[in-house]
């Protein structure tokens, strides 16, 4: 088996817009379950990870924190990002500043607006609801607004870059329009069964870095279990996981598994070299019968103008 280092200091990096490098793969901490957060960062550091993605709404970025401390490497070390929840979208820097307290940090190198969707405040409610049940949307306010409001925090030294996540083209060209900042990064849905090549090669034309959450396919997800795939992962004697993720990577897209599991976090940092038929064949499984699927689409009410939805 061909293998690249673990994420560690040397590890294969790629440059964001901003001219920082970024570990190509980082770790996932959505969905991780209380008390097993801390455990999984602490070790997915000491086995060589130094990028770590995190976001207020997954309500864990204080054990996130922990598990940086708890490593002992030094925080320059790393590569952490977070991201602004819809109901912040008027207030970002409020946002930021939870996020920070949560974490024990002093910033963050990468900032991500969660979603294009602002959301009215209702207390403390994360997702608050209309009466019928719909989510109850910031109809006043825009995604560019929220734009506006993020380029203002890197003159404030509390993150290095800023970037979107979960934006369509069509999304992107709007902000373009008037940005100052071009997004250093789209954190968006990417796996075999979801390649979005069209937005990937539109993000990387403009200079942002394409990110993949759920690169495993989320939980449950079919994608570890297709043929094609563990044919692969038998050929390179890995993991399905490792297979998916070192596509990803070799697609110029910075990945983020995530696991709670010590053997399973080190495995997914180690990336085997695919062969050219290889990288095809898994970049066309989405066009057999049943395969192209989108698995993470929550229900806002409102178009994200994605093509598959």
């Amino acid at each position: 088996m061909t293998a690249y280092p673990s994420a560690a200091p040397g590890q294969k990096t790629f440059k964001l817009n901003t001219g920082a490098e970024i570990p190509v793969v980082g770790l996932g901490t959505w969905q991780s379950a209380p008390g097993e957060v801390a455990r999984a960062v602490e070790s997915a550091i000491k086995s060589g990870y130094r990028h770590i993605d995190c976001a207020w709404m997954y309500g864990n970025e204080n054990e996130v924190g922990q598990g940086i401390k708890a490593s002992g490497v030094p925080r320059e070390e790393l590569f952490i990002t977070t991201k602004v929840w819809g109901t912040y979208h008027r207030r970002v820097e409020e946002g930021l500043d939870s996020s920070l307290k949560a974490l024990g940090l002093d910033y963050v190198d990468l900032l991500l607006v969660h979603w294009p969707v602002p959301l009215i405040v209702r207390g403390d409610e994360k997702i608050p609801l209309n009466e019928d049940g719909t989510r109850a949307i910031d109809k006043d306010w825009s995604p560019e607004l929220t734009w506006k409001e993020m380029e203002k925090l890197p003159a404030t030294g509390k993150v290095k870059a800023i970037g979107v996540s979960n934006w369509s083209i069509p999304k992107l060209e709007r902000l373009l329009k008037d940005a100052k900042i071009v997004p250093a990064a789209n954190q968006v849905e990417l796996h075999p069964f979801l390649p979005q090549h069209d937005l990937v090669s539109y993000c990387q034309s403009k200079g942002i870095m394409p990110q993949a959450y759920s690169p495993l396919g989320s939980s449950g997800g079919p994608v570890l279990e297709d043929e094609k795939v563990k044919a692969i992962a038998k050929a390179h004697d890995c993991d399905p996981a490792q297979v998916v993720i070192s596509w990803g990577v070799q697609r110029g897209v910075t990945v983020l598994p995530k696991s709670v599991t010590p053997s399973r976090i080190e495995t997914n940092g180690r990336l085997v070299a695919l062969t050219k038929d290889e990288m095809k064949s898994l970049d066309e499984l989405h066009l057999q019968d049943g395969k192209h699927k989108r698995l993470i689409k929550p229900n806002w009410g409102v178009d994200l103008e994605f093509p598959l939805w």
